[in-house]
């Protein structure tokens, strides 16, 4: 018998994976995805809390009205002309041409004051100051803004043939154009991750999607496996690999006594690439309490009873437990937190004795032989030279330069053949295990100042010219190439470093008036304050990416601001007690501070 299953306590469960359902039809015909629940009827101040409220919802609140007007199109793509011109007085409805619900996309914007407001004898104008975020499609894909306006207006009128109840229309509506606040956005809208392999398919790669609090549970199974036919999103397909063309659904996904069934027609299909579509499938559902039976023109492939036990076997990307080092007076040295958990395998830093001074940044990565070292050392004359390995005589760049950030390793990189970026003098470069560095080319020109690896190392964060941007990463042939970059929307300034602090979340400094770390989300949609007021702009910062591969309870960020090193959770300085392996000053002598903190995972 088949049935649907509630998610509410799967979604508490402390899996947090990003994914998504459907109905049966019959055999061989087109998917559809039916069941849609529809906006609150006209005349009805009723609505449900993860649905946009009705136009009547604000009564005679002027602000609430607008907050709720901006709110109208988020949902499902079918009903959002129908939703925003409820909210459009009657004869002025014709200003808005409906699209097809594959053709709908809503210009979701972030408000960077609170709507103005004024009345006057022409009537009532509202003004609205905005930051363009993304242009979100119906395929649940943000993509980067079209519009180019900061300022929006519009009128209201009272419409008087519902005193004494009252609401307000527009009577001038942004012409062609579905606005959605990033508030609607996280409101009514859940963010989902589905992935997608490399391009030697040996890594999963995280692609973010959105999709309608509406949803029943009955077809989240279904629109991740069309999201997976269809490929991945216009900037991670530099690094990824799309399914083999011809591939699409049979029918809708069903659930049938806690299994869901998958029916696919997939050429090809051998039993190494159904395996890799079963890897995809189960990382990219949601935490479903059920197993899963894919089938290939009818057929039974591959059976997984267990998603959960699944994905603990079948890890998305090999990660281990963080470990912290920072440096102290020139050297590499461990910390120890107060608070933490011990009892952990530690690693003590791969450097000789010898080698271990005059480093100003390092980056550690973790190798079949052990752990990879990068290290920025400075010369008499503060010149810069990249030193990779922790040997006396380790590989050493030829060039010297007079700023260098700090190193990091693309985990995706053949382990014989281990590659890594680092900023150099503005400009970005790759370096191989002998401390050969390459510029590498971006799309956009201007001073490169930060980079950042994620989690499975197919994407960069990078600052050039004082915006953020993210790009996909290809390793193909052992060379890094960067696709395009795409530029992020923030209302942070003087960006100065930043780094990945979840699979699909960037942690940045820069300033908010004052200097701050922002949390990013991957497309720009969402930020969010995690120290508003550092007190001194941040040089240095390092992050352990959260995933469900190996949690951390710990705080996963670190930085340097003014000299001095701190952690998160709480926010507190590193103090030099914390540090292990270091004397303490002789008499008289202050101590130095920990500097320059960073993880290895």
């Amino acid at each position: 018998m088949r049935r649907g299953r509630g998610l509410a306590g799967a979604l508490g469960a402390a899996l947090l994976l990003a994914g998504l359902v459907g109905c049966g039809i019959p055999e061989e015909s087109e998917v559809r995805v039916g069941g849609q629940v529809n906006a609150a009827r006209p005349g009805s101040s009723s609505y449900r809390p993860d649905e946009p409220p009705s136009r009547l919802a604000s009564g005679d609140d002027r602000a609430a009205f607008v907050k709720n007007f901006l709110s109208a199109a988020a949902g499902e793509p079918d009903k959002a002309y129908y939703r925003v011109k409820q909210f459009v007085a009657p004869e002025r409805r014709d200003r808005i041409q409906d699209k097809q619900a594959s053709e709908v996309a809503l210009n979701v914007v972030r408000l960077l004051e609170t709507p103005v407001i004024t009345d006057s004898t022409d009537g009532t104008t509202v003004t609205l100051r905005v930051q363009q975020i993304g242009l979100l499609r119906a395929d649940g894909t943000l993509v980067p803004p079209v519009a180019t306006e900061t300022q929006y207006q519009f009128r209201l009128r009272l419409a008087q043939e519902e005193r004494p109840e009252s609401s307000y229309y527009v009577t001038d509506p942004p012409p062609n154009a579905l606005l959605l606040s990033d508030e609607a956005l996280a409101r009514y809208y859940k963010t989902r991750l589905v992935y997608f392999w490399n391009t030697s398919r040996t890594r999963l790669v995280p692609d973010q999607r959105y999709l309608p609090s509406t949803l029943s549970d009955e077809r989240l199974v279904t629109e991740v496996v069309r999201w997976l036919t269809a490929g991945p999103s216009e900037w991670l397909l530099p690094g990824t690999s799309r399914l083999p063309d011809g591939t699409r659904l049979i029918n809708n996904a069903t659930e049938t006594d806690g299994q869901w069934e998958v029916n696919l027609d997939m050429p090809d299909a051998d039993d190494r690439r159904v395996e890799q579509l079963v890897q995809q499938l189960v990382w990219s559902l949601p935490p479903l309490d059920a197993g899963l039976e894919l089938k290939i023109r009818n057929q039974p492939r591959r059976t997984v009873p267990d998603l959960r036990a699944y994905r603990l076997s079948h890890p998305a990307y090999p990660v281990k437990d963080p470990q912290r080092f920072c440096l102290y007076e020139g050297a590499v040295h461990r910390l120890a937190l107060a608070g933490e958990p011990s009892g952990v395998a530690y690693i003590e830093p791969p450097i000789a004795a010898a080698a271990n001074k005059g480093i100003v940044s390092a980056g550690f990565s973790r190798s079949p032989d052990g752990v990879l070292a990068a290290l920025v050392t400075a010369s008499v004359d503060q010149r810069r030279r990249l030193v990779v390995g922790g040997q006396a005589q380790a590989p050493h760049s030829v060039d010297t330069y007079a700023s260098m950030g700090r190193p990091v390793w693309l985990r995706s990189a053949d382990p014989q053949r281990p590659q890594g970026l680092v900023v150099a003098d503005g400009r970005l470069y790759r370096f191989d295990a002998n401390a050969q560095l390459r510029a590498v080319p971006l799309t956009v020109e201007g001073t490169v100042s930060a980079v950042a690896a994620s989690l499975d190392g197919h994407r960069i964060a990078v600052i050039v010219g004082g915006a953020l941007y993210v790009a996909a990463v290809n390793l193909d042939g052992g060379v890094v190439s960067v696709g395009p970059a795409r530029r992020l929307v923030t209302s942070l300034t003087d960006l100065s470093a930043v780094d990945w602090g979840g699979e699909n979340v960037l942690y940045l400094a820069g300033a908010a008036g004052r200097p701050a770390v922002y949390e990013i989300s991957v497309d720009g949609a969402r930020q969010t304050p995690l120290k508003k007021d550092i007190g001194a702009r941040v040089t240095h910062l390092s992050a352990y990416p959260l995933n469900t591969v190996a949690p951390f309870s710990g705080g996963n960020l670190m930085y340097e601001a003014n000299g001095v090193a701190y952690r998160n959770n709480p926010y507190d300085t590193i103090e030099r007690d914390e540090v292990l392996n270091v004397a303490p000053p002789p008499a008289g002598v202050q101590a130095g501070n920990p500097t320059a903190p960073f993880f290895l995972y």
